[in-house]
C-alpha cells in the first residue's frame, strides 16, 4: 500500500468509530428518557417555530399544552387541545423508532470500522473481512423491511390519535379527519425494493462477492508460491 493511500483506511476507521460511539450515546439518551418518563407541564409554551411543509412555510406553536400547526400562510391549521397525550404517544412510538435506527446504525458503523481496520492492516481479502461484508449486506436488506414495518406502525398510531383528538381547519372551514379504519399507508408498490437501504444492501452483497473471489485468488496464489 502506497503512502498516499495508507492514511485513508485509518481515517475511515476512526470516522466510523466516532459515528458508532455517537449513535450509542443517542441510544443511551433514548433509554434514559424512557426511564425518567418526563411529563409535559400544563403551562408549557414554545414557538412559534418556523418549519417547511412540502416547500411551503409553516409554524408550530404550543401554549398551555395546546398544540397548533399552521401551514400555507395560515390557511390550513391543525390543532390539538391537549398535546400531553400527543407527547405521550410520541414517547411510546417515535422514541422506539429512533432507538431502533440508532442501534442499527451503531452496529453498521462498527462493522465498517472493523472492515477498514483489516484494510489498514493489509488484510482486505480474508475470511473475516468477507464475513463482515456479508453480515452488513444481509443486515441492510433485513432492516429495510423492519424499518418499513416500524414506520408504518408509527404512522398508523399517529393518524389514529389525530383522528380522535385533532381539529383541522382549511380557510376557516373545519374538516373531519378520517377514522383510523380508513387509514392506508401510501406506497408506490415498490416497497421495499425502491428504498435506498435495500439497494445499499444489494450493493454490499455484490461487493462481498468481489471480496470472496479476491480471497479465492489470494489462496490460489499462496498455494502456487
Amino acid at each position: 500500500m502506497t503512502a498516499s493511500t495508507a492514511w485513508l483506511p485509518r481515517v475511515l476507521r476512526w470516522l466510523f468509530t466516532v459515528l458508532a460511539v455517537f449513535c450509542a450515546v443517542i441510544a443511551v439518551a433514548v433509554v434514559v428518557v424512557f426511564v425518567i418518563n418526563p411529563q409535559l407541564p400544563l403551562s408549557s409554551h414554545f414557538g412559534p417555530i418556523k418549519i417547511s411543509i412540502s416547500g411551503e412555510p409553516g409554524t408550530i406553536t404550543m401554549s398551555n399544552s395546546n398544540f397548533v400547526l399552521s401551514a400555507l400562510h395560515g390557511s390550513t391549521v391543525l390543532s390539538v387541545k391537549d398535546a400531553r397525550g400527543l407527547v405521550e404517544l410520541l414517547k411510546h412510538t417515535l422514541l422506539p423508532l429512533v432507538f431502533l435506527n440508532v442501534v442499527f446504525m451503531a452496529a453498521v458503523f462498527d462493522l465498517l470500522r472493523r472492515v477498514f481496520r483489516n484494510v489498514g492492516r493489509g488484510e482486505s481479502f480474508t475470511v473475516q473481512t468477507l464475513r463482515y461484508m456479508q453480515i452488513l449486506g444481509v443486515s441492510l436488506l433485513v432492516f429495510s423491511l423492519v424499518l418499513g414495518a416500524a414506520e408504518g406502525w408509527f404512522q398508523y398510531a399517529l393518524f389514529n390519535y389525530l383522528s380522535q383528538h385533532a381539529v383541522v381547519s382549511i380557510a376557516g372551514n373545519a374538516i373531519r379527519i378520517p377514522s383510523s379504519n380508513e387509514f392506508t399507508i401510501s406506497s408506490d408498490g415498490s416497497f421495499p425494493f425502491g428504498t435506498p437501504m435495500f439497494f445499499s444492501g444489494l450493493l454490499v452483497l455484490a461487493l462481498s462477492e468481489v471480496f470472496r473471489q479476491g480471497l479465492a485468488l489470494k489462496r490460489e496464489n499462496d498455494l502456487t508460491v
